[in-house]
Protein backbone atom coordinates (compact mmCIF):
# COMPACT_ATOMS: atom_id res chain seq x y z
CA UNK A 1 0.00 0.00 0.00
CA UNK A 2 2.69 2.27 0.89
CA UNK A 3 4.57 1.80 -2.39
CA UNK A 4 1.67 1.92 -4.56
CA UNK A 5 0.98 5.41 -2.37
CA UNK A 6 4.25 6.64 -2.90
CA UNK A 7 4.29 6.22 -6.85
CA UNK A 8 0.84 7.95 -6.93
CA UNK A 9 2.73 10.87 -5.16
CA UNK A 10 5.48 10.52 -7.68
CA UNK A 11 3.13 10.78 -10.29
CA UNK A 12 0.88 13.91 -8.98
CA UNK A 13 4.00 16.13 -8.42
CA UNK A 14 5.67 15.28 -11.79
CA UNK A 15 2.02 15.99 -13.07
CA UNK A 16 1.82 19.03 -10.99
CA UNK A 17 5.12 20.66 -11.74
CA UNK A 18 4.80 19.88 -15.70
CA UNK A 19 1.51 21.74 -15.29
CA UNK A 20 3.46 24.72 -13.56
CA UNK A 21 6.42 24.36 -15.97
CA UNK A 22 3.48 24.30 -19.28
CA UNK A 23 1.95 27.83 -17.29
CA UNK A 24 4.92 29.73 -17.13
CA UNK A 25 6.13 28.70 -20.31
CA UNK A 26 3.10 30.18 -22.15
CA UNK A 27 1.66 26.95 -23.47
CA UNK A 28 -1.39 26.78 -24.25
CA UNK A 29 -3.66 23.86 -22.20
CA UNK A 30 -0.71 23.57 -19.38
CA UNK A 31 -2.83 21.71 -17.30
CA UNK A 32 -3.32 19.08 -19.78
CA UNK A 33 -0.49 18.91 -21.87
CA UNK A 34 1.99 19.61 -18.89
CA UNK A 35 1.40 16.51 -17.09
CA UNK A 36 0.98 14.66 -20.30
CA UNK A 37 4.49 15.71 -21.34
CA UNK A 38 6.26 15.19 -17.96
CA UNK A 39 4.63 11.78 -17.92
CA UNK A 40 5.42 10.63 -21.33
CA UNK A 41 9.20 11.50 -20.69
CA UNK A 42 9.17 9.66 -17.63
CA UNK A 43 7.26 6.50 -18.37
CA UNK A 44 10.13 4.98 -20.54
CA UNK A 45 12.59 6.57 -18.72
CA UNK A 46 11.95 3.49 -15.92
CA UNK A 47 10.03 6.12 -13.42
CA UNK A 48 7.54 4.36 -11.68
CA UNK A 49 4.65 5.78 -12.20
CA UNK A 50 1.00 5.34 -10.84
CA UNK A 51 -2.33 6.02 -12.15
CA UNK A 52 -5.08 7.78 -9.76
CA UNK A 53 -7.56 4.92 -9.41
CA UNK A 54 -10.64 5.50 -8.66
CA UNK A 55 -9.72 9.23 -7.72
CA UNK A 56 -8.80 9.51 -11.18
CA UNK A 57 -12.07 8.35 -12.81
CA UNK A 58 -13.77 10.90 -10.35
CA UNK A 59 -12.02 13.60 -11.46
CA UNK A 60 -13.26 12.57 -15.44
CA UNK A 61 -17.05 13.29 -13.56
CA UNK A 62 -16.52 16.87 -13.69
CA UNK A 63 -16.38 17.12 -17.65
CA UNK A 64 -19.47 14.84 -17.80
CA UNK A 65 -20.99 17.47 -15.21
CA UNK A 66 -19.54 20.12 -17.65
CA UNK A 67 -21.52 18.87 -20.48
CA UNK A 68 -24.62 18.14 -18.98
CA UNK A 69 -24.84 21.75 -17.93
CA UNK A 70 -24.31 22.81 -21.23
CA UNK A 71 -27.68 20.52 -22.25
CA UNK A 72 -30.16 23.75 -21.88
CA UNK A 73 -33.73 23.61 -23.65
CA UNK A 74 -32.10 25.85 -26.64
CA UNK A 75 -29.76 22.84 -27.10
CA UNK A 76 -32.49 20.44 -27.45
CA UNK A 77 -34.65 22.74 -29.33
CA UNK A 78 -31.12 22.45 -32.19
CA UNK A 79 -30.92 18.48 -32.22
CA UNK A 80 -33.37 17.93 -35.25
CA UNK A 81 -30.21 20.14 -36.49
CA UNK A 82 -28.17 17.44 -35.93
CA UNK A 83 -29.66 14.63 -37.34
CA UNK A 84 -28.08 15.03 -40.92
CA UNK A 85 -24.41 15.17 -39.31
CA UNK A 86 -25.24 12.32 -36.85
CA UNK A 87 -26.18 10.36 -39.43
CA UNK A 88 -22.81 10.25 -40.97
CA UNK A 89 -21.13 8.81 -37.79
CA UNK A 90 -22.16 5.28 -38.40
CA UNK A 91 -21.11 5.43 -41.87
CA UNK A 92 -17.26 7.10 -40.09
CA UNK A 93 -16.38 3.95 -37.86
CA UNK A 94 -17.07 1.49 -41.02
CA UNK A 95 -14.83 3.16 -43.20
CA UNK A 96 -12.12 3.13 -39.92
CA UNK A 97 -13.02 -0.30 -39.86
CA UNK A 98 -12.79 -0.91 -43.44
CA UNK A 99 -8.84 0.58 -43.56
CA UNK A 100 -7.84 0.21 -40.19
CA UNK A 101 -8.41 -3.56 -39.84
CA UNK A 102 -6.14 -4.36 -43.13
CA UNK A 103 -4.02 -1.77 -42.11
CA UNK A 104 -3.24 -3.67 -39.08
CA UNK A 105 -3.28 -7.18 -40.80
CA UNK A 106 -0.30 -5.81 -42.93
CA UNK A 107 1.36 -4.76 -40.11
CA UNK A 108 1.82 -8.80 -39.08
CA UNK A 109 -0.76 -8.01 -35.91
CA UNK A 110 -3.60 -10.83 -35.68
CA UNK A 111 -6.96 -10.70 -36.42
CA UNK A 112 -8.60 -9.80 -32.98
CA UNK A 113 -5.73 -7.24 -32.33
CA UNK A 114 -5.96 -5.57 -35.84
CA UNK A 115 -9.79 -5.62 -35.27
CA UNK A 116 -9.69 -3.60 -31.63
CA UNK A 117 -6.45 -1.38 -32.80
CA UNK A 118 -8.47 -0.22 -35.75
CA UNK A 119 -12.32 0.70 -33.25
CA UNK A 120 -12.46 4.52 -32.88
CA UNK A 121 -13.64 3.66 -29.03
CA UNK A 122 -12.66 4.17 -26.00
CA UNK A 123 -9.61 2.95 -24.54
CA UNK A 124 -11.26 0.78 -21.50
CA UNK A 125 -14.06 -0.65 -23.71
CA UNK A 126 -11.51 -1.33 -26.31
CA UNK A 127 -9.07 -3.22 -23.78
CA UNK A 128 -12.34 -5.24 -22.43
CA UNK A 129 -13.41 -6.58 -25.93
CA UNK A 130 -10.12 -7.00 -26.96
CA UNK A 131 -9.09 -8.92 -23.86
CA UNK A 132 -12.29 -11.50 -24.91
CA UNK A 133 -11.44 -12.14 -28.46
CA UNK A 134 -7.82 -13.07 -27.51
CA UNK A 135 -6.23 -9.62 -28.72
CA UNK A 136 -2.36 -8.69 -27.97
CA UNK A 137 -3.42 -6.94 -24.57
CA UNK A 138 -0.57 -4.63 -24.59
CA UNK A 139 0.00 -3.65 -28.08
CA UNK A 140 -3.64 -2.88 -28.03
CA UNK A 141 -3.21 -0.43 -24.96
CA UNK A 142 -0.24 0.97 -26.62
CA UNK A 143 -2.06 1.70 -30.18
CA UNK A 144 -5.09 3.20 -28.08
CA UNK A 145 -2.57 5.27 -25.87
CA UNK A 146 -0.92 6.04 -28.91
CA UNK A 147 -3.78 7.29 -30.94
CA UNK A 148 -5.32 9.37 -27.81
CA UNK A 149 -1.86 11.34 -27.04
CA UNK A 150 -1.28 12.35 -30.56
CA UNK A 151 -4.43 13.80 -31.32
CA UNK A 152 -5.15 15.63 -27.93
CA UNK A 153 -1.29 17.01 -29.04
CA UNK A 154 -2.12 17.60 -32.75
CA UNK A 155 -5.92 18.67 -32.35
CA UNK A 156 -5.30 22.21 -30.49
CA UNK A 157 -2.65 23.08 -33.23
CA UNK A 158 -5.36 22.46 -36.02
CA UNK A 159 -7.33 24.35 -34.04
CA UNK A 160 -5.31 27.42 -33.60
CA UNK A 161 -4.04 27.56 -37.33
CA UNK A 162 -5.96 26.14 -39.52
CA UNK A 163 -9.90 26.75 -37.74
CA UNK A 164 -8.12 30.10 -36.00
CA UNK A 165 -10.06 29.14 -33.27
CA UNK A 166 -8.94 30.63 -29.33
CA UNK A 167 -8.20 28.13 -26.86
CA UNK A 168 -6.83 30.55 -24.45
CA UNK A 169 -10.03 31.29 -22.73
CA UNK A 170 -11.22 30.92 -19.44
CA UNK A 171 -12.97 27.64 -19.08
CA UNK A 172 -14.91 28.75 -16.79
CA UNK A 173 -16.11 31.33 -13.68
CA UNK A 174 -13.88 30.66 -10.36
CA UNK A 175 -15.78 28.99 -7.38
CA UNK A 176 -16.31 31.70 -5.39
CA UNK A 177 -18.36 33.46 -8.14
CA UNK A 178 -20.64 30.56 -8.64
CA UNK A 179 -23.77 29.88 -5.98
CA UNK A 180 -23.36 27.33 -3.27
CA UNK A 181 -26.23 25.47 -3.71
CA UNK A 182 -24.83 24.78 -7.29
CA UNK A 183 -21.96 23.63 -6.53
CA UNK A 184 -23.23 21.31 -4.05
CA UNK A 185 -25.84 20.42 -6.89
CA UNK A 186 -22.95 19.64 -9.62
CA UNK A 187 -21.02 17.47 -7.07
CA UNK A 188 -24.05 15.34 -6.30
CA UNK A 189 -24.42 15.45 -9.70
CA UNK A 190 -21.03 14.16 -10.63
CA UNK A 191 -20.99 11.52 -8.14
CA UNK A 192 -24.50 10.08 -8.05
CA UNK A 193 -24.41 9.85 -11.66
CA UNK A 194 -21.37 8.19 -11.87
CA UNK A 195 -21.82 5.38 -9.46
CA UNK A 196 -25.21 4.59 -10.92
CA UNK A 197 -24.56 4.83 -14.31
CA UNK A 198 -21.70 2.25 -13.04
CA UNK A 199 -24.27 0.14 -11.36
CA UNK A 200 -26.19 -0.49 -14.17
CA UNK A 201 -23.38 -0.69 -16.51
CA UNK A 202 -23.64 2.22 -18.86
CA UNK A 203 -20.39 2.22 -21.07
CA UNK A 204 -18.17 5.79 -19.71
CA UNK A 205 -20.08 6.02 -16.13
CA UNK A 206 -17.87 8.12 -15.34
CA UNK A 207 -18.83 11.20 -17.71
CA UNK A 208 -22.18 9.73 -19.09
CA UNK A 209 -23.86 9.26 -15.61
CA UNK A 210 -22.83 12.71 -14.37
CA UNK A 211 -23.79 14.15 -18.24
CA UNK A 212 -27.39 12.90 -17.75
CA UNK A 213 -28.35 13.42 -14.29
CA UNK A 214 -27.00 17.16 -14.62
CA UNK A 215 -28.44 17.85 -18.09
CA UNK A 216 -31.75 17.32 -16.02
CA UNK A 217 -31.49 19.67 -13.15
CA UNK A 218 -30.38 22.11 -16.08
CA UNK A 219 -33.22 21.39 -18.04
CA UNK A 220 -35.05 21.77 -14.60
CA UNK A 221 -33.92 25.21 -14.17
CA UNK A 222 -31.55 24.52 -11.24
CA UNK A 223 -28.28 24.49 -12.95
CA UNK A 224 -27.03 27.63 -14.70
CA UNK A 225 -23.71 27.26 -14.52
CA UNK A 226 -20.99 24.59 -15.72
CA UNK A 227 -18.30 23.64 -13.02
CA UNK A 228 -16.00 26.41 -11.70
CA UNK A 229 -12.43 26.87 -13.45
CA UNK A 230 -10.09 25.33 -10.86
CA UNK A 231 -12.54 22.00 -11.05
CA UNK A 232 -12.00 21.52 -14.93
CA UNK A 233 -8.16 22.29 -14.87
CA UNK A 234 -7.77 19.65 -12.24
CA UNK A 235 -9.69 17.44 -14.52
CA UNK A 236 -7.21 18.54 -16.97
CA UNK A 237 -4.47 17.81 -14.79
CA UNK A 238 -5.85 14.01 -14.41
CA UNK A 239 -6.61 13.25 -17.89
CA UNK A 240 -3.28 14.13 -19.60
CA UNK A 241 -1.31 11.87 -16.43
CA UNK A 242 -3.72 9.07 -17.07
CA UNK A 243 -2.67 9.29 -20.79
CA UNK A 244 1.25 9.55 -19.85
CA UNK A 245 1.20 6.42 -17.25
CA UNK A 246 -0.01 4.47 -20.09
CA UNK A 247 3.60 4.53 -21.22
CA UNK A 248 4.98 2.73 -18.07
CA UNK A 249 7.40 0.10 -18.68
CA UNK A 250 7.77 0.06 -22.42
CA UNK A 251 10.23 -1.38 -24.49
CA UNK A 252 12.46 -0.50 -27.17
CA UNK A 253 10.39 -3.36 -29.05
CA UNK A 254 7.37 -1.92 -27.93
CA UNK A 255 8.61 1.03 -29.03
CA UNK A 256 9.62 -0.13 -32.48
CA UNK A 257 6.29 -2.14 -32.79
CA UNK A 258 3.14 -0.89 -31.06
CA UNK A 259 3.88 2.60 -30.95
CA UNK A 260 4.89 3.05 -33.75
CA UNK A 261 1.90 1.49 -35.78
CA UNK A 262 -0.33 3.60 -33.33
CA UNK A 263 1.58 6.94 -34.96
CA UNK A 264 1.01 5.73 -38.54
CA UNK A 265 -2.48 4.59 -37.79
CA UNK A 266 -3.27 8.43 -36.42
CA UNK A 267 -2.24 9.25 -40.09
CA UNK A 268 -4.75 7.09 -41.17
CA UNK A 269 -7.76 8.46 -38.74
CA UNK A 270 -6.16 12.01 -39.92
CA UNK A 271 -7.42 11.54 -43.17
CA UNK A 272 -10.46 9.85 -42.64
CA UNK A 273 -11.55 12.53 -40.31
CA UNK A 274 -10.23 15.50 -42.64
CA UNK A 275 -12.82 13.91 -45.36
CA UNK A 276 -15.60 13.61 -42.98
CA UNK A 277 -15.19 17.51 -41.42
CA UNK A 278 -14.84 18.85 -44.93
CA UNK A 279 -18.08 16.68 -45.74
CA UNK A 280 -19.94 18.20 -43.09
CA UNK A 281 -19.14 21.66 -43.25
CA UNK A 282 -19.21 21.75 -46.85
CA UNK A 283 -22.80 20.71 -46.58
CA UNK A 284 -23.64 23.57 -43.86
CA UNK A 285 -24.46 20.76 -41.70
CA UNK A 286 -21.91 21.80 -39.17
CA UNK A 287 -19.48 25.14 -37.97
CA UNK A 288 -15.92 24.09 -38.79
CA UNK A 289 -14.59 24.25 -34.87
CA UNK A 290 -17.56 22.14 -34.19
CA UNK A 291 -17.60 19.69 -37.38
CA UNK A 292 -13.64 19.19 -36.42
CA UNK A 293 -14.44 18.39 -33.15
CA UNK A 294 -17.38 15.94 -33.33
CA UNK A 295 -14.75 13.72 -35.94
CA UNK A 296 -11.91 13.93 -34.26
CA UNK A 297 -11.18 10.33 -33.44
CA UNK A 298 -10.00 11.17 -29.78
CA UNK A 299 -11.16 10.64 -26.44
CA UNK A 300 -14.32 11.65 -24.94
CA UNK A 301 -13.05 13.43 -21.71
CA UNK A 302 -9.62 15.15 -24.14
CA UNK A 303 -12.44 16.23 -26.51
CA UNK A 304 -15.03 17.61 -23.97
CA UNK A 305 -11.83 19.46 -22.85
CA UNK A 306 -11.10 21.08 -26.03
CA UNK A 307 -14.51 21.76 -26.90
CA UNK A 308 -14.54 23.62 -23.34
CA UNK A 309 -11.48 25.72 -24.34
CA UNK A 310 -12.36 26.37 -27.34
CA UNK A 311 -15.21 27.98 -27.09
CA UNK A 312 -17.44 25.19 -29.46
CA UNK A 313 -20.78 23.71 -29.15
CA UNK A 314 -20.24 21.32 -26.22
CA UNK A 315 -23.73 19.70 -26.99
CA UNK A 316 -23.07 19.43 -30.64
CA UNK A 317 -19.63 17.47 -30.07
CA UNK A 318 -20.64 15.80 -26.94
CA UNK A 319 -23.63 13.92 -29.18
CA UNK A 320 -21.81 13.50 -32.09
CA UNK A 321 -19.15 11.76 -29.86
CA UNK A 322 -21.84 9.50 -27.68
CA UNK A 323 -22.82 8.30 -31.02
CA UNK A 324 -19.47 7.01 -32.21
CA UNK A 325 -18.98 5.43 -29.01
CA UNK A 326 -22.82 3.60 -29.10
CA UNK A 327 -22.35 2.29 -32.82
CA UNK A 328 -18.67 1.44 -32.10
CA UNK A 329 -20.12 -0.82 -28.68
CA UNK A 330 -22.79 -2.42 -29.91
CA UNK A 331 -21.14 -2.87 -33.60
CA UNK A 332 -17.66 -4.13 -32.77
CA UNK A 333 -18.42 -7.77 -31.11
CA UNK A 334 -20.96 -8.15 -33.72
CA UNK A 335 -19.27 -7.36 -36.71
CA UNK A 336 -16.00 -8.76 -35.18
CA UNK A 337 -16.94 -12.26 -36.67
CA UNK A 338 -17.22 -10.91 -40.15
CA UNK A 339 -13.42 -9.71 -39.92
CA UNK A 340 -12.45 -13.44 -37.72
CA UNK A 341 -12.12 -11.55 -35.09
CA UNK A 342 -14.29 -13.14 -32.58
CA UNK A 343 -13.09 -14.60 -28.76
CA UNK A 344 -11.49 -17.74 -29.36
CA UNK A 345 -13.18 -21.17 -29.89
CA UNK A 346 -14.11 -23.09 -26.57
Amino acid sequence: MTSLLGRRGVTLALAAGGAGLFSLGGVPLPFLFGPMAVCLVAAPAGVRLQGMGEFGVAMRTILGVAVGAAITPEVLARAPQMVGSLALVPAYVVAIGLVGVPFFRRLGFDGPTSWYAAMPGGLADMLVFGEQAGADMRALSLIHATRVAVIVTLAPLILTGFYGADITGAVGAPAADLPVQELALMAVAGLAGWKIAERIGLFGASILGPMILTAALSLGDLIHSRPPAEAILAAQLFIGLSVGVQYVGVTLRELRGFVLAGLAFVAVLAALAAVFTELVVLTGLALPVEGFLAFAPGGQAEMTVLALVAGADLGFVIIHHLTRMVVVILGAPVAARWFGAGPPAG
